[in-house]
């Protein structure tokens, strides 16, 4: 189930949008802060059921559950809740790479399996005066392998990501890795406990593993049980920013497993290698080799996007992912009457005009079983 916010604008009159009104009463008079709803998604998500993982692959098991805030609704808001609306962040680029605002619901065309489907709602990243919001939790590599200069110039991009996202609504959690995943601050606004946690970040010299995708999947979990769905009665963006300096070794859960649990959060996952695997395989003639974290597809299959820092760009690079990480779109739509509980999996491609790239938060979903 997901709540969309009374700031999304139709893009077509929803089916069966006078009997969702009544629901604003029931949920009203619920006395908790906060209303656990379950998403119609992947078999990740809550109240699904795993699939047993095989001999070897040793994956810790877990279930995935949407937290959403409860808001105080206005005399003139209408909360719509349905369980069949599916949703999609859509990221879009120009030629050059660079983020592209301020698009409209009829630049785009959402695809269901190859069939087209209309546009309930559609989100823009600036409209109204308004920004939207965004959750944001930093997952760092801090095993033996990076050096003390390296986390020293890792606080300072991430202070300068943290600036860029001063202006706008924004919560912050801070992660580290090596051996074991930590959380090292909770989600927060106040840049001075921010900058506190930066402080923390603590090379382990001991560390012989980096569990990224483990640190990816903590991470995950976190927005979900943790970031509300909604703020300032806007949809928030779910992103997780994974900074390393190489290869994952002793995850025990697969990359797989990552991916669709980040499909089912809506969660988008940036990874960031650092220059010491850059200068490791790098040539002047050809970019570095893959890392096995870029060639999972964990940050492609989730929206998002593999970056490589050099030790001049660094900085510039923090910069650059600020402004993409918050240029979005939400899009959504109602899947066709006959495949909303058939159980099947199901495909979702987003078109924007000739000459941009569209990066979706997800390539499909599962619908409910009858």
């Amino acid at each position: 189930m997901l709540a969309v916010p009374s700031s999304f604008r139709f893009a077509q009159a929803p089916p069966r949008a006078h009997s969702l009104r009544l629901l604003r009463g029931a949920l009203l008079a619920v006395a908790p802060a906060l209303v656990v709803v379950v998403l119609a998604l992947p078999p990740s998500s809550a109240r699904a059921q795993e699939q047993p993982p095989p001999p070897q692959a040793q994956e810790r098991p877990r279930r995935v559950h949407t937290v959403v805030e409860q808001e105080e609704v206005g005399p003139d808001d209408v909360l719509r809740v349905d369980t069949d609306l599916i949703m999609v962040d859509a990221a879009v680029t120009d030629a050059l790479g660079q983020p592209v605002r301020h698009l409209s619901a009829k630049d785009f065309k959402l695809y269901e399996d190859g069939i087209e489907r209309p546009i309930a709602f559609f989100n823009v990243e600036k409209r109204d005066a308004g920004t939207r919001p965004v959750a944001i939790v930093f997952a760092l590599d801090v095993s033996g392998s990076m050096t003390p200069e390296e986390i020293e110039r890792l606080r300072g991009a991430l202070k300068i990501f943290s600036a860029k996202l001063a202006e706008r609504p924004a919560l912050f959690a801070v992660m580290s890795f090596g051996m074991n995943v930590k959380t090292i601050q909770g989600f927060t606004n106040d840049p001075q406990k921010l900058d506190r946690a930066f402080e923390r970040i603590a090379r382990d010299p001991n560390g012989l593993s980096t569990h990224a995708y483990d640190a990816v999947d903590d991470a995950v979990r976190l927005l979900v049980r943790k970031a509300p769905r909604t703020r300032e009665r806007r949809l928030m963006r779910r992103v997780v920013v994974a900074i390393t300096d190489g290869f994952p070794v002793g995850d025990t859960v697969a990359p797989s497993t990552v991916i669709e649990r980040a499909n089912a959060a809506d969660v988008s996952v940036y990874t960031v290698t650092l220059p010491s695997y850059s200068r490791l395989v790098a040539s002047t003639t050809r970019p570095p080799l893959p890392t096995p974290l870029d060639v999972s597809g964990l940050a492609e299959l989730t929206g998002g996007t593999n970056s490589y820092a050099t030790d001049k760009d660094l900085e510039s690079l923090f910069r650059s992912l600020a402004e993409e990480v918050t240029s979005t779109y939400v899009l959504a739509f109602y899947p066709s009457e006959e495949k909303r509980r058939d159980g099947r999996l199901h495909t979702i491609r987003i078109e924007a005009p000739p000459g941009l790239t569209v990066r979706q938060s997800r390539p499909g979903y599962k619908s409910n079983e009858k």
